[in-house]
């Protein structure tokens, strides 16, 4: 038997975030069994814990979807290390280190938040043919598009910033065909401080009627995420992407140095993301995290 948690990432409530499944005793599985685990859990990622290889980390993270592992991914690293902490884990100095495949990843704690400290990204130009495959299969035209960056800090993202964010809750994007161009999708669209975020969009009368209980006051960015090239449509709530998307909207003077992203609303869920940037340019990525399954896995 082997320690397992089941969290909820970026959300004080249950059921309002983005789950994950966590092994906390990853040690000797193959990476079949790892890989068959994820298929199981049907979650859109789940983490197998294990001891550190690198000097100075204090764990080691592998994070597997239902369709592959992934180098790093944002919401697993916040969930397995809230995990870690809750099981006893005692990090060697003044922040937690994460090893995963992109190295050494800190995480530090903002009160009831932990946060982790944004991998490089690098920045490019997406294709033209690319970018306009990928508006046909959301449905987007070209003049509701203010700007596009490809984003990779691990996984790749393509980013899109849309005119509004009305545009990015009612987005009915076509996934076959997403899925056939192999990319992860990342959209955002920015609210403007005078305006509140509208209620919780998920598909009609009934979803407006739920989402008087969800909405997401005094967000400053709304955010979608597709990755049908890895078996998960939309993710719920996603820390890849709105590191990436802070590292770029920030340099490019899109969004100040300190703001609120708002993801999931069309999923039911009302996931809330903190993005600072220091004074040495470090984006900061942070969320609250709630275990809701604690018990043991035979596998």
């Amino acid at each position: 038997m082997r320690a397992f948690k089941q969290v909820d990432v970026f959300t004080p409530q249950p059921g309002l975030g983005n789950a994950l499944a966590v092994v906390l005793e990853g040690q000797g599985l193959s990476d079949e069994a790892m890989q068959r685990f994820a298929r199981w859990t049907q979650l859109s990622e789940t983490t197998f814990l294990c001891p550190p290889t690198a000097l100075g980390a204090d764990y080691r993270v592998r994070i597997f979807t239902p369709g592959g592992e992934l180098p790093f991914a944002g919401h697993p690293t916040l969930g397995s290390c809230h995990a870690w902490l809750e099981a006893g884990g005692q990090p060697q100095g003044e922040f937690i280190v994460q090893e995963c495949a992109v190295g050494l990843v800190r995480i530090r704690r903002e009160g009831k938040r932990l946060a982790f400290a944004a991998p490089p990204v690098a920045r490019s130009a997406i294709a033209p043919e690319l970018l306009h495959d990928i508006m046909a299969a959301l449905g987007v035209r070209a003049e509701q598009v203010r700007a596009s960056q490809r984003l990779d800090n691990g996984p790749v993202w393509h980013g899109v910033l849309l005119d509004e964010p009305e545009t990015v809750l009612a987005l009915r994007p076509d996934f076959a065909r997403l899925a056939e161009l192999k990319v992860k999708v990342g959209i955002a669209a920015t609210y403007t401080r005078s305006a509140s975020p509208p209620l919780i969009l998920r598909s009609n009368r009934e979803a407006r009627a739920f989402s008087q209980t969800l909405t997401q006051a005094d967000a400053d960015l709304e955010v979608r995420a597709f990755v049908p090239d890895v078996g998960v449509p939309e993710d719920p709530v996603t820390g890849s992407l709105n590191a990436s998307l802070a590292q770029w909207l920030m340099a490019e003077g899109l969004m100040p140095s300190d703001y609120l992203a708002a993801q999931g609303a069309c999923l039911g869920r009302a996931g809330q993301v903190h993005l600072t940037q220091d004074a040495l340019a470090q984006v900061w990525v942070g969320g609250e995290s709630v275990t809701c399954i604690d018990g043991q896995l035979h596998w």
